[in-house]
């Protein structure tokens, strides 16, 4: 019991001894003490010596100054590699950008082959509900019909992608509101068509066929809706 004591007494000794040396090196708070570093607070502004207000540091002369405008895009330019300048097609696409500032024929093309081969393989599958969302009422219904055709005669019709060797804007115009687009796809295609007892009878289950698609895109560009439908579809050559 006397033993405990002893070793209580020097604990405390130590803790008394730990406390005050810790007071002397870092000294008491005295509520004028800066606040601690904080690396991720503004770095464009400095305190007065003489005021508790900030001052904005001047602008990097680079930053300062002002970059010199960039000098208006010809048709030419602006359609390089999908128009020739002064051709109608790169007339109808000026008129289009007018119309709509966010158009980026680019992008509407790459747009174009996904939509191409998504409705291509829809229409082989038979899958309706993807092809409304595509397709004008017009050339939804005319699709619709063939598939109704190929289901009563219990046919069916398989189509894969080998490639989309190129994808062409041969016309585009601004009517009125409505800006349409014709591009001319040429790809390669495995089509077949079987029977009832899955006898090819249309197509070839493996060779690869060339084919050509002249087809006709459409978007209100006054509206919000971002997509574009097929409004016209025919073979090219």
């Amino acid at each position: 019991m006397f033993e405990d004591n002893i070793y209580t007494i020097i604990f405390l000794a130590l803790a008394v001894f730990i406390f005050l040396r810790l007071r002397s090196v870092l000294g008491r708070r005295t509520g004028r003490e800066r606040p601690p570093y904080d690396p991720y607070s503004a770095r464009d502004a400095v305190r007065s010596p003489t005021a508790d207000k900030v001052v904005t540091l001047p602008a990097r002369p680079t930053e300062a100054t002002s970059r010199p405008a960039e000098a208006p895009q010809t048709s030419g330019e602006r359609w390089k590699d999908i128009a020739e300048s002064g051709s109608a097609v790169a007339s109808g696409l000026d008129a289009i950008l007018a119309a709509d500032p966010a158009f980026d024929a680019q992008h509407f093309i790459a747009g174009a082959r996904a939509a191409y081969e998504m409705i291509v393989t829809a229409f082989a599958g038979g899958d309706r509900r993807q092809l409304r969302g595509l397709l004008s009422r017009e050339v939804y219904d005319g699709f619709d019909g063939h598939i109704g055709a190929r289901e009563s005669r219990g046919e069916t019709m398989e189509t894969k992608f080998v490639s989309i060797d190129s994808s062409t804007i041969t016309a585009a115009e601004l009517r009125v509101r409505t800006a349409q687009i014709t591009v001319r796809f040429v790809s390669k295609l495995v089509s077949a068509t079987r029977d009832r007892a899955g006898t090819v009878i249309d197509g070839n289950a493996e060779k690869v066929t060339d084919v050509t698609d002249v087809w006709t895109f459409a978007r209100d560009v006054s509206s919000r809706d971002p997509n574009w439908k097929v409004v016209a579809t025919e073979t090219g050559q």
